[in-house]
């Protein structure tokens, strides 16, 4: 286990949020933990909030290379499986993101950071967009490539793309994820055309929700290593460089026999029981756009021409 500093303003003094509760003992089922279909709710490091900034985040926890790892070598069919709901929610936030840049002119570029399988890159190659991707699971990167996807192995910092290459950069449910995500956005920032948008949605830790739920919060998970208030995450954008624009709630869509198995961890009987009342009645399958109040997007630009 590391000790870390404030990603935000590199302080040593945080403050317990949370304490750990996760065992310790070695567990062969870890990596399963880092699906990004797990209902491993309310399992998580001690979680801590920065007395200097706010910035809330895991500390201590495994280094950087031992996460990476995991992400490396996690598999997910389940991922597919709601392949539906992903569909209509990626064609939503390209149409989002077009209201606030325009529709893509020929030649623009889009670089999806933690694309998984690429299904936001064939909704914006759908719209016109060149769309690029990069993703550490090796899993998801040959189920892209197996779609005919340019999706690179690896993460941002580790891909070494040319310095202002791409029009937007996209973070669909990632931030939360990252290990350092200072010098993601630093190298999001390099990659961008003077001009260019980055993109993020992540989880609000200053949500009513997260605040009326505390410890029972779902979002407090193993894999989720920053918890961001649109506070928190423009401060760190622009310590990088950027200008915060716009935050928005998206939204997204889920099939609802995938929206009540979500409940598992919280009541596996209440779970039981509305999926088998959805497959009675026909409607495991029918997708539903849900926004939740502890989900936002940021919009941030790089100045310039």
């Amino acid at each position: 286990m590391k000790w870390v500093a404030c990603n935000l303003c590199g302080s040593d003094d945080a403050g317990p949020l949370y304490p750990s509760l996760l065992s310790q003992a070695n567990n062969p089922d870890r990596i399963a933990h880092y699906r990004c279909t797990s209902a491993w709710y309310r399992r998580h490091y001690a979680i801590v909030k920065c007395r200097q900034c706010g910035l809330v985040y895991a500390n201590p926890r495994p280094p950087e290379e031992e996460v990476l790892n995991a992400y490396r070598e996690v598999e997910d069919p389940l991922y597919l499986r709601e392949e539906l709901g992903r569909v209509l929610t990626f064609r939503r936030h390209v149409g989002a993101m077009e209201e606030v840049m325009g529709p893509p002119q020929e030649g623009r570029r889009l670089l999806d950071v933690g694309c998984y399988v690429g299904l936001f890159l064939e909704a914006a190659k759908g719209h016109g967009w060149e769309a690029w991707g990069v993703e550490p699971c090796r899993w998801a990167v040959k189920e892209g490539h197996r779609r005919g996807l340019t999706i690179l192995e690896g993460t941002l910092r580790e891909a070494s793309l040319p310095a202002e290459s791409f029009d937007v950069v996209t973070f669909w449910d990632v931030a939360e994820h990252l290990t350092n995500p200072r010098a993601t956005f630093a190298e999001a920032w390099r990659v961008l055309k003077p001009g260019g948008w980055i993109i993020i949605q992540t989880m609000n830790i200053a949500s009513w929700t997260a605040r009326l739920l505390g410890s029972h919060w779902p979002w407090l998970m193993e894999m989720h290593l920053y918890y961001f208030s649109p506070r928190t995450l423009a401060c760190l954008l622009e310590r990088v460089g950027f200008t915060p624009v716009k935050t928005a709630r998206l939204g997204r869509y889920l099939r609802l026999n995938y929206l009540a198995s979500r409940l598992r961890s919280l009541s596996p009987g209440l779970a039981q029981g509305l999926q088998r009342a959805l497959r009675r009645f026909h409607m495991a399958e029918w997708p539903i756009l849900i926004n939740p109040p502890d989900l936002f997007t940021l919009f941030a630009r790089k100045e310039g021409s």
